[in-house]
């Protein structure tokens, strides 16, 4: 019997066509021993290295199991012969050209491939391709192509243009082309095969079969349904003719191809011969970097030049001998490896953004681990601060890449990516691809409404998934969705919404991936347009580049490197203070006591990293007092230190390491390598050095086992070291148990561990953030709100920390804010600094107010402001005299009297709205001659009303609306009076009750937190006018109350509260959502019958020329809002407050 080889195969990155994995297909193909398969996605490769990925696996446990090399707990396995595999694409024209399957013969037609994909990528919009026969004809060379009729051909009588464009294929591809017999399964297959046989026999074209299979097994029909109804915009129930008639489009048996070709045996038989003519393998692409040493000198000496003279910068007392080695070991590696192009060019691009640029920039990562990146600027962590582990950044035997991550300021990443495009050209550097894929809320939502189902009930099951969340939807969901479970259409959308999870949508853009290449970049992989002007990036994702060698660098982006960089500025120009993080990583025991004690009591709010509710309850337990207990506190927080318990018996330690008691290792070896974390492993190096160290593993190994851990989750392929690390630990006499303590700890990092090295980059960015809060939390607070979005705290957060560290805040003003945040004059007043910060009455420095900018105003654009702030002169004296010097349009001017921006010149909210609704009228006579002006000078006049104040709820309200924030008080302070009625205490009183205690406490939900290692809880907090409360919801109560924890944006708790080492939280039994009592802000208006828009109906004095404007449209319009304003009033004010932010 001939072995078939399928050629025709899509996979699910033949977006929303496909409906299985490329390695799915791989190992259905294994299974059924087929000759070979080559997947073919409509115009992409993007799914091709997965499919070669797991090709290789399969080929390496067979080798493994022919050596006898099998682990035990794989020798029950089913061993799978080696399947080959090859890439290819399936050219999809839009010129009506039929669709060709296309496959490079070799290295040289991968290239062509590359850049014909790249051609039709680069002349489209995202996410399209548009191809014309013109490019096949010119980058066709070094590929066998098989054409594929469209069935229909089957009923066209008159084949002239088709037989004339074989010819033309034929005349230029030769033996190269084949026709595709290829059934449609729809009744017209014996017809079609006859006619297209007939075709190559006339055109002396070879026949090729396929099956075209769109899934591995047929279990995947009704998903492929599915995906086609997403696709074409259609539900299931009226897709028709749009869906596959049955279910054939799966990956056939050899068998069952030679019965469904029964009549044409030799079209199988090429598919044998069609693979024979392909030579080309993944493994041939090769990368190279673009040079760049220095004239005259060879890469390595430009590299070892700049090594030497950094080291003499950062070291200017001489270098320590510790790293005089670490540096000659590390050049000798890297001239092995060859990569010191990739070195100087990740050194060129961060020396212009810091120097030329003057953008705050660390590299971080494993990177951290290596002397050169530090000599090199690249990272900023001194070497001689942390334990250096060289080889988990790059090895003599690990057959990988390095690796390195450069975080830029958020603001100005951009800058850095323009420039790599400038320097380097698209041609020759391109962004790394990351694979959207349908999570659980895009997965129900989309399955929902192919099965036809209503928008509430796709929006209802939408609202009821956490986050990104990647669970299946379960029947409980379903249910609070309003959905009945023992219906089979909720159970089919249960099964085929978990069915559709992690398939890909679509590609965008990686965070900052790039990959740089010396020749051709589209000669190695397409290239294709972002949804960004000006940016490119390539087909692949960071595994599938790691997973063929290819060298990248990450230039990435970070909120508080923005933060940073601007408080330094503020520093400098308020108080003559320089500083830079590596002057804050050098910082002296004097300089750094009253920091590491803010941090002691958890007082860091907006601080890096170590803000969330469990880094503050773990600060008070952990004590920092020094560098490297940031480290730990970076990476002890963190899902595999808690999933692998090492957290309690680390604090244990600590604790008695604090009352003397010695910390005892089971060996000198093992102290050498735990002494730091005082015996407990924290980090992937020390799960590296264990396994080198007391389980004889070599390095080569040591970082597999590492790799295992980082894809733990993904593929558990951990497993595979378990009895190697057990049993060598064992020969070096640690007991059996101990081994097995030790990897089940290594198992607990999953895919979530910590690199050290990573851990120490991150805590000099919590030190520096700490040390500017500490000692001037007024440059702070204006650093942090010019930098957002960022962070887990709201601008409202910002300002209310602030405010209790003694900092005055100022209101938004026409004639004193900028677009940023400005430091003004003032006195810091001791007295100021709330109770709970007293200790820092006397370290705080402070000696400005923060005025708020205009940033802070929704819906206003920096360009607008700037032409304010450069027209305003010595300040506008009235709304008149802003309209007609600052050129804003009136929509501006009426969003700045929303905001209350009016203070300078005494005019309220509503003054200033009422005084904004002139300017329309006035505007026709200011663009009259000016004698005519005369005549119209009665519309000149400001008008002089008597407005109502605004209650001060209103007032609340509209800040929120505008600002989202307020200075003049906190929703909650209105609620006071209900509350306390109700037993609910304040936030700030929970310091006094006991541990223990039922209480009920109320608030504003600021965030919701559900760590992946908290087993289903969830942390809340929220605000009260007093401060912050913490509330953990376990997972039960979560369930009961799903809808209000997700949904509602003041809730009232009752729970139990727990009180230890100055952390304080409520256990949640009951919760109830109180959202609808934000209305009694806006009570009193509702009972006049007005809104702030309409407040001009009160003044029974009202200037008559006024109520002539008043009798206009305007008037129209007003009455409408009037009307609708009963109605809404109190839903509109709960929208006003913020939702709250979700974090995992």
């Amino acid at each position: 019997m001939s072995a078939f080889f399928e050629i025709g195969a899509k996979s699910n990155f033949s977006f929303l066509e496909g409906a299985s994995k490329p390695e799915e297909m791989i190992v259905q193909a294994a299974v059924l021993k087929l000759g070979g398969l080559g997947i073919a996605d409509r115009n992409s490769v993007a799914g091709v290295v997965r499919a070669h990925a797991q090709s290789k696996a399969i080929q390496k446990k067979f080798e493994r199991m022919r050596a006898g090399l099998l682990e035990e707990h794989e020798k029950s396995d089913v061993i799978l012969d080696p399947i080959r595999f090859q890439p290819g694409a399936r050219l999809v024209f839009s010129d009506g050209t039929p669709d060709i399957l296309a496959y490079p013969r070799n290295r040289q037609g991968w290239a062509y491939l590359c850049r014909l994909l790249s051609a039709g990528n680069l002349r489209a919009e995202k996410g399209k391709c548009i191809l014309s026969e013109a490019d096949l004809m010119e980058w066709g060379d070094d590929m066998m192509l098989a054409i594929i009729p469209h069935p229909s051909i089957a009923d066209d009588n008159n084949h002239a243009a088709f037989e004339t464009c074989l010819e033309r294929f034929r005349k230029r591809f030769q033996k190269n082309i084949h026709m595709a017999l290829a059934p449609a399964y729809d009744g017209r297959d014996k017809r079609m095969f006859a006619t297209v046989s007939m075709l190559a026999d006339r055109s002396r074209i070879r026949l090729i079969a396929t099956n075209q299979p769109l899934y591995h097994d047929t279990t995947r029909r009704p998903l492929a349904d599915i995906v086609t109804s997403i696709r074409e915009h259609v539900p299931v129930p009226e897709a028709g003719f749009l869906l596959a008639p049955n279910a054939e489009r799966y990956l056939k048996s050899g068998s069952e191809i030679l019965r469904l070709f029964r009549d044409y045996p030799h079209a199988v038989t090429n598919t044998g011969k069609f693979f024979g003519s392909l030579s080309f393998s993944l493994d041939e692409l090769e990368h190279n970097y673009p040079p760049e040493n220095d004239e005259g000198e060879t890469p390595y000496e430009t590299l070892e030049r700049l090594t030497r003279s950094g080291a003499a910068k950062r070291f200017p007392d001489g270098v320590p001998e510790k790293v005089r080695k670490n540096i000659e070991y590390e050049l000798s590696l890297v001239r092995q490896k060859q990569y010191e192009p990739y070195f100087l060019t990740v050194h060129r691009i961060i020396q212009h953004a810091r120097h030329e640029k003057k953008i705050l920039c660390q590299g971080r990562g494993s990177a951290a681990n290596s002397v050169i990146c530090y000599c090199l600027e690249i990272t900023e962590v001194n070497p001689e601060k942390s334990t250096l582990l060289f080889d988990r950044f790059l090895s003599m035997d690990r057959d990988e890449p390095p690796d390195i991550d450069v975080d830029f300021e958020h603001e100005r990443r951009e800058e850095v990516i323009q420039h790599i495009y400038e320097k380097y050209g698209k041609e020759h550097a391109g962004l790394t691809a990351g694979v959207t894929t349908y999570r659980t809320r895009s997965a129900g939502r989309e399955v929902s409404k192919a099965f036809g189902l209503s928008e509430d009930v796709q929006s209802a099951i939408g609202s009821l998934v956490w986050g990104w969340s990647d669970e299946k939807l379960s029947e409980r969901e379903a249910r609070a969705a309003g959905l009945e479970t023992s219906d089979p259409m909720t159970r089919n959308v249960l099964k085929y919404a978990s069915e559709l999870l992690g398939f890909p949508r679509h590609l965008t853009q990686h965070v900052g991936g790039f990959v740089i290449t010396r020749d051709r970049l589209d000669e190695v992989v397409p290239i294709m347009k972002t949804a960004m002007p000006g940016r490119y990036m390539v087909e692949w994702d960071k595994d599938d580049l790691d997973n063929l060698k290819i060298l990248k660098v990450d230039i990435l982006a970070l909120g508080m490197l923005t933060a940073l960089r601007r408080a330094f500025d503020l520093l400098l120009l308020h108080y003559d203070v320089k500083k830079t993080l590596a002057d804050l990583g050098n910082a002296t025991h004097e300089d750094e006591e009253p920091v590491y004690a803010m941090m002691c009591r958890a007082d860091t709010l907006g601080v890096f990293q170590i803000e969330s509710r469990a880094q503050m309850s773990m600060l008070p337990r952990l004590k920092p007092k020094a560098f490297y207990d940031l480290v730990i506190e970076v990476a002890i927080v963190r899902p595999g230190p808690i999933q692998g318990d090492m957290v309690h018996p680390y604090l244990k330690r600590r604790e008695e390491k604090a009352r003397g008691i010695p910390t005892t290792y089971p060996s000198p070896e093992l102290k050498e390598v735990l002494k730091r974390t005082l015996g407990v492993p924290l980090f992937q190096e020390q799960a590296m050095q264990i396994a080198i160290t007391a389980a004889g593993f070599k390095p080569a190994e040591a970082d597999q086992l590492r790799r295992a851990m980082a894809t733990f989750k993904r593929t558990g392929t951990i497993g595979n070291f378990e009895t190697r690390f057990i049993e060598g630990m064992v020969a070096k006499n640690y007991p059996r148990d101990f081994a097995q303590q030790c990897f089940n700890q290594i198992k607990g990092f999953g895919e979530y561990g910590f690199p050290e090295s990573h851990a120490a980059s991150f805590a000099l960015l919590v030190y520096a953030s700490s040390w500017v809060k500490a000692y001037y939390p007024d440059v702070f607070c204006a650093a942090m709100l010019n930098s957002q979005p960022m962070g887990f705290y709201a601008p409202a957060q910002l300002v209310r920390d602030a405010r209790e560290h003694g900092v005055e805040i100022r209101p938004v003003d026409i004639n004193e804010s900028n677009w940023d945040c400005l430091l003004e004059e003032a006195e810091f007043n001791k007295r100021a600094v709330d109770f709970r910060h007293a200790s820092m009455r006397d370290i705080i420095k402070t000696k400005r107010a923060v005025r708020l900018g205009f940033r802070q105003i929704k819906g206003l654009s920096e360009t607008s402001m700037e032409q304010l702030v450069a027209n305003r002169g010595k300040g506008y004296s009235s709304i008149r005299d802003l309209w007609l010097r600052s050129g804003l349009q009136k929509a501006d001017i009426e969003r700045l009297a929303d905001a209350d921006a009016f203070h300078s010149i005494k005019l309220s909210r509503r003054d200033a709205l009422w005084a904004v609704r002139a300017l329309d009228a006035k505007s026709a006579a200011e663009k009259l001659p000016l004698f005519d002006q005369v005549s119209h000078i009665d519309l000149q006049v400001e008008p002089e009303t008597r407005l109502p104040e605004m209650l001060a709820g209103e007032q609340v309200v509209e800040d929120y609306r505008y600002l989202s924030l307020s200075l003049k008080g906190h929703p909650v302070s209105f609620l006071r009076k209900e509350f306390h009625k109700a037993g609910v205490v304040r936030n700030v009183d929970l310091l006094t009750v006991p541990n223990g205690r039922r209480v009920t406490i109320a608030g504003l939900v600021l965030v919701r937190q559900r760590p992946g290692s908290a087993k289903g809880v969830i942390f809340m907090t929220l605000e009260d006018e007093t401060g912050v409360a913490n509330a953990i919801v376990w997972k039960k109560v979560f369930e009961k109350y799903r809808p209000i924890v997700m949904g509602a944006r003041l809730v009232k708790i009752y729970g139990k509260l727990q009180s230890q080492s100055g952390v304080i939280h409520t256990v949640v039994d009951h919760i109830e959502d109180m959202t609808p009592a934000l209305g009694i802000l806006q009570k009193e208006a509702r009972r006049f019958g007005v809104s702030d828009r309409s407040d001009e109906a009160l003044n029974p004095t009202m200037d008559p020329r006024q109520g002539k404007l008043a009798n206009s449209l305007e008037k129209a319009v007003m009455e409408k809002r009037l009307i609708s304003s009963s109605h809404v009033g109190a839903i509109e004010t709960t929208q006003v407050m913020p939702k709250g932010r979700n974090f995992h």
